[in-house]
């Protein structure tokens, strides 16, 4: 179980690293945070988002609870995230958040997602984006365990 988070995209950048690591070395199962870097297409627009997905594809389980990071996705608050992991591990399912290229995934790629997430409306950089799922997955942690962290 766990959650594994699939990018493309370079490595991460020290400043991301440094913030990504203070969330995850607090994590523990089933929150812990794992990463799989995917490089990014030397094509472009299209051709780009076909190779990008497919290689997304490939990486993922057919039991695999799937999130897409996506703009045009469902906005939620935090403590609707803590519910919906939540629910995902006491129903036995690993999930699998994909951050997809900067040119987004294809279709087949988009009906394979059990959920598609908007963080907003506003479109982040890859690198802060991850920083930003770094320390919601901490956050819903720490609600589901009732602790502290989150003030309502």
């Amino acid at each position: 179980m766990g959650i594994t988070a699939i990018t493309v995209g370079k490595k991460h950048e020290s400043w991301v690293a440094e913030g990504i690591d203070r969330y995850t070395k607090r994590l523990r199962k089933p929150f812990d945070l794992t990463w799989k870097l995917l490089p990014h297409s030397s094509k472009e627009h299209d051709a780009a988002r076909e190779e990008e997905s497919a290689r997304i594809l490939a990486s993922l389980k057919g039991n695999d609870h799937v999130i897409l990071l996506d703009e045009r996705g469902k906005n939620i608050s935090s403590p609707q995230l803590a519910q919906h992991l939540q629910g995902q591990f006491d129903a036995g399912s690993a999930v699998v958040v994909v951050i997809g290229g900067a040119y987004g995934v294809n279709a087949e790629l988009s009906a394979r997602a059990n959920f598609t997430w908007s963080l907003s409306k506003l479109v982040f950089p890859h690198q802060l984006v991850r920083l930003v799922l770094a320390e919601q997955v901490y956050r819903a942690q720490e609600i589901s365990a009732g602790r502290s962290y989150h003030h309502v």
